[in-house]
């Protein structure tokens, strides 16, 4: 049974908070298929079962609520915090993961928090390196509530109306929708990936040098 089937079995209630939950969790930092809970509920409210409004405004919140409990514990936990995520969860807090967001958000600075809602991998990311870089706390807000509601409400209301739409072959496009979720969210991790190694490798190249002006300095 896949996820909108699941999901049809549930009530209305369940389907929102399982939503907002998810979500939330996703964003606050563990790594959970949000997006396919999203495209799931948004096909199911196609169809009738649940209202399309209150999963886009359950999605949003638990976005936005989700980041920001994530910047409040990467801004205490610092730096050992993302080490024991990377114990936690090696692909996904890798070191070489880690560089290539710390320079996302060093370069972008608050657009990398509105952009990376879009991207699977970098939504772990956005509220707890926000916190752990202690990006001023107004920038992140207004780049988390912008984000969050244009990632949430955008995605459920194109898959809602696409859903009706293509009403006769639903059923099929359910599939495809959680397909294309899923081959978005894979091209998303190869492409950080690939970024991913080419800044860990930048980083060692420069950790000698580094080393030798500050040995230099020393003397």
């Amino acid at each position: 049974m896949h996820v909108q089937e699941w999901l049809g079995t549930i009530t209305p209630v369940s389907v929102y908070l399982l939503v907002g939950l998810v979500i939330g969790l996703e964003s606050l930092g563990i790594p959970l298929p949000g997006e396919i809970i999203l495209v799931s509920s948004a096909l199911l409210a196609s169809q009738g079962h649940v209202d399309p409004w209150v999963v886009g405004v359950c999605a949003s919140v638990g976005a936005i609520v989700g980041d920001s409990i994530g910047y409040a514990i990467g801004r205490r936990g610092g730096r050992p915090l993302l080490d024991r995520l990377g114990r936690r969860f090696p692909k996904h807090f890798s070191a070489a993961h880690i560089a290539t967001a710390e320079a996302s958000f060093t370069r972008w600075g608050m657009w990398a928090v509105f952009f990376g809602r879009f991207v699977a991998l970098l939504r772990i990311f956005a509220g707890p390196l926000s916190g752990v870089l202690k990006m001023p706390y107004w920038k992140f807000l207004t780049a988390n509530v912008l984000g969050g509601i244009v990632w949430a409400g955008g995605t459920t209301a194109v898959i809602y109306y696409v859903g009706i739409v293509a009403e006769p072959w639903l059923k099929r496009f359910s599939w495809l929708g959680l397909v294309a979720a899923v081959l978005i969210g894979l091209g998303s991790f190869l492409v950080v990936r690939r970024r991913a190694k080419a800044a860990a490798k930048a980083h060692e190249a420069a950790a000698p040098e580094a080393d030798a002006v500050a040995a230099t300095a020393a003397d």
